[in-house]
This record gives structure tokens, C-alpha cells and sequence, in this order.
């Protein structure tokens, strides 16, 4: 009788899962068309994506290679670098601008800051690397802002566990130690050594930055 009443109940189910698909049959395939779609599209453009960026690698290299080779002049190099900077790669748009600066192919500094911000708001950017980024403009400019811009710059790295946390702090314990400011550069050396995720080596220089010319 338990055997009869299972076996009804598995019928039962079957019918019931047979006239779904029967009644959903336009759903269920317009579902399994639009799954297949989304596929095909994200295969597509992960290949575009991929192909683009080999093709701004191989244009990368090329520029760099006939600017060394001196067969470009600095401003056909300038032109060709923001040209890939402005592509938003999360990789060789960093690197046009760090080529740029480097070899001081721009040297005014507005221009400078205003490449940095379109590397910064590249979203396809990795957090960290995008951390660095904004150290490295703050650094590119610590002789030439006040303090407020300076920490401006650097507040969204230290107020959050980045990695270049310390390096931000260092800097400003740098820069306050330029202009004679003791006691702030003594704080900011000091907060480099309550950091957990400091940098050893960022830690071990404030340490003897405090001992050495801090420690009164």
C-alpha cells in the first residue's frame, strides 16, 4: 500500500513537472535565449577587451622604443602617450603617465595633475594600485601645495587599511619635518609606529627619523 501511494506521488510530481514546462515552454525558452545571449556577449567582450590591450601593449612599446631610439620627437611621444591615457587601460594608462613624468616629457604641472586625475578616475583601476597612484601625485606635488592639499591628497589612503598607508604617513611626517614643524612630524612618525599593516621598512625609517632628530 506504501509502495502504491509513493509511486502515485512520484506520477503526481512528474505530471505536475510536465505541465510547468508545458505551460512555460515560451519563458523557459526566451530565459534559456537570453542566458545564451549574456554568455556570447561576455565572451565577446572579454576578447575585444583582450585584443585592445595587446594592441595598446604593442603601441606602448613602440613609442617607448622609438623615443629612446630618438626617432619620434618628445612632443609626438606626449601626444601618443596621452592618446593611451585617455583609453582608460587599467594598465598602460598608468604607465603612459609614469613614462611622461619620468623623462619629463611634460613638464607643467597642471597638465601633469590633470593626467592624474583622468588615471584616477579610471574605474577599471584596482583599488591599490590606484592607492599608489594617488601617493605618487601627492608626492609629485608636496613642494609646491600647502598642507591642506597635501593632506587632502592623502586622506583616502590613510583613512583606510591600504598598504601605502605608511608611505602617505612618512610623507607627511617629511613634509612637516621640511618646514620645521616638529611637532606635527613627530606625530605622524609616531602614528607610522601604532600602524599594524605599516611597511617594515617605512616603520624602521620613522623609527630612526624619532630617535635621531625627533627625541626631545
Amino acid at each position: 500500500m506504501d509502495e502504491e501511494i509513493q509511486l502515485i506521488s512520484e506520477n503526481t510530481k512528474k505530471e505536475k513537472l510536465k505541465n510547468f514546462f508545458l505551460n512555460n515552454k515560451k519563458k523557459i525558452a526566451s530565459a534559456i535565449v537570453g542566458l545564451l545571449i549574456t554568455v556570447f556577449a561576455i565572451f565577446l567582450y572579454t576578447d575585444f577587451d583582450k585584443r585592445k590591450s595587446l594592441e595598446r601593449a604593442y603601441n606602448f612599446n613602440q613609442i617607448i622604443g622609438k623615443f629612446i631610439n630618438k626617432e619620434i620627437t618628445p612632443k609626438e611621444t606626449e601626444q601618443s602617450l596621452i592618446k593611451i591615457i585617455e583609453q582608460n587601460d587599467r594598465t598602460y594608462s598608468p604607465l603612459a603617465l609614469n613614462f611622461i613624468i619620468d623623462n619629463e616629457i611634460i613638464l607643467d604641472r597642471n597638465r601633469i595633475n590633470k593626467l592624474y586625475d583622468i588615471v584616477l578616475n579610471n574605474s577599471k583601476i584596482e583599488k591599490e594600485i590606484k592607492n599608489l597612484i594617488l601617493y605618487k601625485k601627492a608626492l609629485f606635488n608636496s613642494d609646491y601645495i600647502d598642507e591642506n592639499n597635501l593632506i587632502n591628497i592623502l586622506n583616502p589612503i590613510i583613512n583606510s587599511e591600504s598598504i601605502w598607508s605608511s608611505h602617505a604617513l612618512y610623507l607627511l611626517g617629511e613634509y612637516f619635518y621640511s618646514k620645521n614643524e616638529r611637532q606635527k612630524s613627530k606625530e605622524f612618525f609616531n602614528k607610522i609606529l601604532n600602524l599594524e599593516s605599516s611597511n617594515p621598512s617605512i616603520k624602521t625609517k620613522a623609527q630612526n627619523k624619532l630617535n635621531r632628530y625627533l627625541s626631545d
